[in-house]
């Protein structure tokens, strides 16, 4: 276990992100579009800014004793706004942000609350990253973050060569091997990036390129490769046999992969339009079975979409050797793979678990992590070989956002140079967690994910809903899963890659607390009954 590793400190400038060609040019432009002079804009671009201070970290920490006490007034008045039903059902304003430092949140009731879950998996960096100043130094230098698809401006090119870089396991360095590998037109090399707001849209821009193998996508295409074919979607299946695990966005395609709009979807599947195979977690020989029945026609299979840590579905961890068993039959048989990292993209060394894995995918979706939730900002990577689609096909026009391309490559070069940092944070955190369960056996039956994305399956769901009730009593936010097909009930966490062992431990030390007192009042209630 890696606990002796440091966090490094990492101090960056507008010019070493973006280069001095560039920011000299923005520097020439800001004298004439802004009040700076030249000489200011040089300097601003010039300027370093530390992207996690030891103070920063320190006065972090230091809060921890805070979390769940007031520390300012209550707002009392606020609006409730205009949700529908169903978000004013879900709403708990007195948690609403008024502001943040790190794995911290400050709650509209006034109290401190800790962010166990990174604020729904798009923080890892936590809150107000000192790191992103620099795009406050991108504003004042006049650099516009709205741009159009044909006008796809320096930083966001340079986050694509980067994506495909680290995607690749290249070093920064190593220019010769990415040229070669930009240049690839061989099967199964990440080398295309399709820039994109929402998972949603890039998740459907892979669906779309697969279905493009069996449908033209306009008049203008010729017939495609499997034209006359039913294509089938194989996803991960629930522990019932139908297809709830699965998560790949909110699309109406991506939602009938998970038994949405049924009626529809049968529809579809009787008439031979497409047909959706969940196949069992973790079970290659289930996976063979229907690949073999739906790989021959009348029916093609047209992709396999998976996530490696299904936390839409108790944090269940997609074993190595049954992947790469997987994938080998799909290369195989000229099936693309779509991996769903927009869970697990940042939370791990080297920001891309599908590389840990020593997979070889032809559709790598991201998101969520990488903005840090700057920006609502997703990527696809793909192949040349996938590369079927116009420009019209996958793109949304507000997609190539100049600073939330930024905010990628802050939140990339921090992950990059703490690869070791969050590798034994990590490990820490699960050995912990797993430690944990094994203290309360009566009540958590095993522990699930990998990482800072760890899970804990509790024998009933009443279990799972107390232990993230008195959590958030005490104003840990973490989440009770307790409403999937056949999923044992489990608390979901993911804190943020910045966590220190000090917020770890005081997490765990409160977990503990509240299984304890379940505990007790479970064997009150035993007692209770034998009077």
């Amino acid at each position: 276990m890696k606990t002796m590793e440091t966090m490094k400190t990492v101090k960056r400038s507008l010019t070493g992100l973006l280069g001095s060609e560039y920011t000299n040019a923005v520097a020439a432009g800001a004298a004439l579009l802004t009040d700076l002079s030249g000489e200011e804009a040089r300097r601003l671009a010039a300027e370093e800014v530390e992207f996690l201070p030891d103070a920063y970290r320190d006065k972090t920490d230091l809060l921890l004793e805070q979390v769940g006490k007031r520390i300012i007034p209550e707002m009392k008045a606020s609006t409730s706004g205009a949700p529908t039903d169903a978000f004013r059902r879900a709403s708990n304003s007195k948690a609403s942000p008024l502001g943040g430092i790190g794995y911290l949140r400050l709650g509209e009731d006034g109290r401190l609350y800790l962010i166990g879950k990174s604020e729904h998996y798009h923080t890892p960096l936590g809150h107000n990253f000192p790191g992103y100043k620099l795009i406050d130094h991108a504003r004042v230098l006049g650099i516009t973050n709205a741009t159009h698809n044909n006008t796809r401006g320096h930083a966001t090119r340079l986050l694509e060569r980067e994506l495909i870089r680290t995607a690749n396991g290249l070093a920064r360095e190593d220019v010769d091997t990415l040229k070669g590998v930009l240049d690839s037109r061989e099967p199964h090399v990440l080398n295309r990036v399709i820039n994109l707001e929402t998972g949603t849209l890039a998740c459907e821009a892979g669906i779309k390129m697969m279905l493009a193998r069996f449908y033209r996508l306009d008049a203008t295409f010729p017939a495609p490769k499997y034209a006359g074919r039913t294509p089938v979607f194989f996803v991960m299946g629930d522990r019932d046999g139908g297809a709830a695990a699965n998560y790949h966005g909110t699309s109406v395609i991506a939602q009938t992969l998970r038994n949405m709009w049924p009626d529809m979807t049968g529809k579809l599947e009787d008439a031979g339009i497409w047909k959706v195979c969940p196949v069992d977690i973790n079970d290659y020989e289930d996976f063979k079975f229907k690949f073999e029945r739906y790989n021959q026609s009348p029916f093609k299979v047209a992709g396999f979409l998976h996530e490696i840590i299904m936390m839409n579905y108790g944090g269940i961890k997609l074993e190595q050797h049954y992947l790469q068993q997987a994938y080998d039959l799909c290369h195989r048989n000229d099936t693309p793979i779509m991996c769903d990292e927009i869970q697990s993209c940042m939370w791990y060394p080297g920001m891309f678990l599908f590389r840990a894995y020593g997979l070889n995918p032809d559709f790598v979706v991201i998101g969520k992590g990488f903005p840090g939730g700057q920006y609502p900002a997703s990527r696809i990577i793909t192949t040349a070989e996938m590369d079927t689609l116009n420009q019209f096909g996958a793109l949304v026009t507000n997609g190539q956002e100049e600073l939330a391309a930024l905010a990628y490559l802050i939140t990339m070069t921090f992950a990059e140079e703490n690869a070791a940092w969050i590798g034994a944070m990590g490990d820490y955190y699960e050995e912990r967690l797993k430690a944990l369960a094994s203290c309360h056996p009566s009540i958590i039956a095993r522990t699930e994910g990998k990482g800072h994305l760890s899970t804990l399956f509790f024998h009933e769901a009443k279990l799972a809903a107390a232990f993230a009730g008195r959590l958030g009593e005490q104003c840990i936010d973490i989440s009770a899963q307790t409403y999937k097909a056949n999923c044992p009930p489990a608390a979901l966490t993911k804190p943020p890659i910045i966590a220190t062992m000090k917020m770890l431990d005081y997490m765990i030390a409160r977990m503990d607390e509240a299984l304890q007192a379940i505990r007790e009042e479970r064997e009150a209630d035993d007692r209770e009954d034998t009077r």
